[in-house]
């Protein structure tokens, strides 16, 4: 039953470097740790001791085994099912994302940024008049209403003058032969 006791600990830094010649040779370790024994133990309580923990350490074993195993059906299985591992990650963030989505942390969060974008979006909304506003009234101003009869009467000029060139019948700077005309967009 040495061979079932034997660790299978994939994580082992021994994993591999004994041979098998070197697993025949028994190794008395009761008596190399006896000479470490805790103080205030009797010698029959130091043995149940030792025997326990040879149990204990043997169930691990085993247990380790029934593990690996159990992870091999299940990876034969997933693969039979067709599951990739990305599927498994995209499972566990979905179920994390869903988690999150229902944690009060994230509803009150959720609810103060709601709360925060309404209230810039009306104070943008209010901005938005307000420049609106301010330029309907500077455009009704008497300064821009002067302003703008300027700008229509040097395209007009330069419009007409265009138009007088292209003719040749009139003088190229085209003075007085003809009214201005108001094509002005104001």
């Amino acid at each position: 039953m040495e061979s079932a006791s034997q660790d299978i600990n994939l994580n082992s830094p021994n994993k591999g470097l004994l041979s098998d010649a070197m697993t025949d040779v028994p190794v008395d370790s009761a008596a190399s740790a006896r000479t470490s024994a805790p103080e205030g133990l009797t010698l029959a309580e130091e043995e149940e001791l030792r025997s326990e923990l040879a149990k204990v350490e043997e169930e691990i074993g085993t247990l380790r085994q029934v593990l690996a195993a159990k992870e091999r059906h299940c990876g034969e299985l997933k693969r039979k099912l067709g599951l990739t591992p990305l599927d498994g990650l995209k499972q566990n963030l979905s179920k994390s994302w869903h988690d999150v989505q229902v944690s009060n942390a994230y509803k009150k969060t959720q609810e103060t940024l709601s709360q925060a974008g309404q209230k810039t979006s009306a104070a943008l909304s209010n901005v938005g008049s307000v420049i609106s506003r301010k330029l309907g009234d500077m455009r009704n101003s008497a300064t821009f209403k002067s302003f703008e009869d300027r700008v229509g009467t040097i395209k007009s000029r330069v419009v007409g003058s265009r138009e007088n060139s292209t003719d040749g019948l009139h003088s190229p700077s085209g003075a007085g032969d003809k009214p201005p005309q108001d094509n002005a967009p104001f």
